[in-house]
């Protein structure tokens, strides 16, 4: 019997380790899975950030671009290549003012003493915080050389990235790793690469914690519809119930300088 068992418990032994190795995995499988949906991220930036607030966001910085050409073609008496350069430089700082003042506006926390939520990371660009009913919204400004290129690292995006650890699930990922709390979000700009003043693209964007790509990219417009398809919240009421209504405006017109909108005599229409 000893001799038996002796011989048929190396067999017994590999088909234990094999059935636990299939259970470990399935179970594995089904926990990155889990991990995977537990933020969508989509849903969890449109219940934290206002549309009024992208709609400025978008009116504010194209404006800035045009200014910002307006400032190298009128002031600054350089060759092409140091105009475009110049541009891009006075471009950036005056949307970036403009995304600090409009934030604030609509209720966003900036970050205060430049140190990242949560860590110990030092940042120097403005990033607001807006609180969502289960995901918080950590937005910063960046602008792309192109659309869908991720914007260059610095430190401060570096450390916003850091906050998205959670949406990419590994395997290494263990109990004291860091949970889903905030979400870095980037609102992007992509200038014009062809006519001077004029912004390409818009977009909505995450980066992953490792900063090699988007975890999730859109642009403006196809973002906003997501506010459109949204339900009506429970008790809110219908359209003659007599309550408090906020109209959203239907369309967005695009920001024209009082220098370059044309002059209407008296009389004309």
């Amino acid at each position: 019997m000893f001799v038996l068992s002796h011989a048929i418990a190396p067999l017994g032994a590999k088909f234990h380790t094999a059935r636990i190795a299939k259970r470990e995995f399935s179970v594995m499988v089904s926990w990155i899975a889990m991990r995977t949906a537990v933020i969508d991220i989509r849903d969890a930036i449109l219940q934290a950030l206002p549309k009024e607030l992208l709609l400025d966001l978008e009116d504010r910085l194209r404006a800035a671009a045009l200014k910002a050409a307006d400032v190298v073609r009128t002031s600054l008496p350089l060759n092409a290549k140091r105009s475009r350069e110049a541009e891009g430089q006075i471009r950036f700082r005056l949307q970036e003012q403009s995304y600090e003042e409009v934030v604030q506006q609509h209720g966003g926390y900036l970050l205060s003493d430049g140190i990242m939520w949560g860590t110990d990371l030092k940042v120097f660009q403005p990033f607001a915080r807006f609180p969502g009913p289960k995901v918080g919204i950590i937005l910063g400004f960046a602008s792309m050389a192109e659309p869908r290129k991720i914007p260059p690292k610095n430190q401060s995006r570096a450390a916003g990235v850091t906050l998205n650890i959670s949406l990419q699930p590994s395997l290494l990922d263990s109990d004291d790793s860091p949970q889903p709390t905030d979400i870095f979000v980037l609102f992007l700009t992509a200038r014009d690469r062809h006519t001077a003043g004029m912004i390409e693209e818009i977009a909505i964007g995450v980066i992953g914690s490792d900063y090699k790509d988007f975890i999730f990219y859109a642009s403006l417009d196809d973002f906003l519809r997501g506010y459109e398809t949204e339900p009506v919240t429970p008790g809110g009421g219908g359209p003659d119930d007599g309550g408090a209504k906020v109209k959203l405006r239907p369309t967005r017109k695009l920001f024209i300088p009082p220098e370059r909108q044309p002059d209407t005599e008296v009389g004309e229409e």
